[in-house]
């Protein structure tokens, strides 16, 4: 990776991957199935320090992928999906940290997920493959840092599904974490969040082509993982955020058809948007993600019972927390991450929470460029000086 000083970038980046669990020592999920060997993709940007400490892991939402930062060295240079908050001078600046991004396992970009080869029948694995849980996404990122030489980590941070994967990091290895850093996310999905979910899986298997899940030798879903991608979409907007970004503009034309072709901007976008993503991701991963979030629950323990969310820190009390969220978001809304610092606070841990004003909704957390900067800055540079009088 080369850096860039003079723009603030992560410079070019290249994907690397790291293979795991290879028999008989496969990785034993959640679900009781045993998966291997795993890959996983994964980048890093700034340097480790000679005591391995100033390594922080961030963590993507549902369609994110390993690329975080900086530009791909492919022929279409894509930026990371949080290039905004990841480089130097930045909100996790590299010329002090070493930042490192995952694809989850599960997914579809350089990571094990169901459009994977299964060892076993040489094809696609398709639905054949395990379905998985954050718990399970935690685990294979532990062999990660594991193979990295990293022991603890600074921080782990991430917003949405990656804000699930940070809290489970903290629940599951509070001694491999100093700081923990969930933002615009949840201790457990709502019923709504599930509903919201279990709608866009729907939009996937009512698409003639999605087979079962067995496509990969022929035409794809494609219109169920758009429609699915534009239900989503349209969670992760605000009514004010879509009320500035197209109020009721026409597209393409300067008066009602008084027909059903795509006349308002924001059916342009949602239409534009879900088939920019068929490009990109897969619709069974689209599945197995999804349904990954929705068991994802603080409030069980690993043998299925209900249990209090304190329980699930209690081990927790030395890890900083750092829990944001945004009042415009309605898909996580604020009062889930109040209930987090109210369980933190509880168990005595050092909890910082901040609720922010912002038009954007759930997307605010990859939007609110300065506010995010200035907040992350400060509290990572806090816990890095706690660490140096420990």
């Amino acid at each position: 990776m080369t850096m860039d000083q003079s723009t603030g970038t992560a410079g070019i980046v290249h994907t690397q991957t790291f293979t795991f669990a290879e028999p008989p020592h496969e990785l034993r999920l959640e679900s009781g199935v045993r998966l291997g060997p795993i890959t996983l993709a994964y980048e890093t940007y700034g340097a480790l320090n000679a005591a391995r400490s100033n390594a922080v892991l961030v963590l993507h939402a549902l369609s994110g992928d390993a690329h975080a930062a900086g530009r791909l060295d492919t022929a279409d240079g894509r930026v990371g999906w949080w290039d905004d908050c990841i480089g130097p001078g930045k909100a996790f600046d590299t010329n002090r940290l070493f930042v490192i991004c995952s694809n989850v396992l599960g997914g579809c970009m350089g990571s094990t997920g169901p459009a994977s080869i299964n060892p076993a029948s040489g094809r696609p694995f398709g639905l054949k493959f395990p379905v998985i849980t954050i718990k399970d996404m935690v685990e294979a990122q532990r062999h990660l840092l594991d193979h990295l030489g990293i022991e603890r980590l600074l921080a782990v941070a991430g917003g949405s599904m990656g804000g699930m994967q940070a809290l489970q990091w903290a629940a599951s290895y509070p001694e491999r974490v100093r700081a923990c850093i969930p933002l615009a996310t949840t201790a457990r999905l709502s019923p709504q969040t599930i509903a919201l979910s279990e709608v866009g899986r729907q939009a996937i298997y009512r698409d003639p082509a999605w087979r079962q899940g067995d496509y990969y030798d022929g035409p794809r879903p494609d219109a169920g993982l758009a429609l699915a991608r534009m239900i989503g979409h349209i969670t992760y907007l605000s009514d004010q955020s879509m009320q500035q970004k197209f109020g009721r503009r026409l597209q393409s034309r300067e008066h009602y058809g008084y027909d059903f072709a795509t006349e308002f901007a924001v059916e342009s976008y949602l239409a534009h948007n879900g088939d920019a993503f068929t490009r990109r991701f897969d619709a069974n991963t689209y599945l197995y993600v999804t349904k990954a979030m929705d068991y994802f629950d603080l409030t069980v323990n690993g043998a299925g019972a209900r249990r209090p969310l304190t329980d699930a820190f209690s081990g927790a009390k030395d890890v900083y927390f750092f829990v944001v969220s945004f009042k415009s978001d309605w898909l996580y809304p604020s009062y889930q991450s109040q209930e987090i610092v109210k369980a933190l606070t509880q168990v005595g841990a050092d909890v910082t929470s901040c609720d922010i004003e912002s038009t954007w909704g759930h997307d605010a957390f990859l939007l609110e460029v300065d506010t995010m900067t200035h907040l992350l800055s400060d509290f990572l540079r806090r816990v890095e000086q706690e660490h140096h009088h420990d």
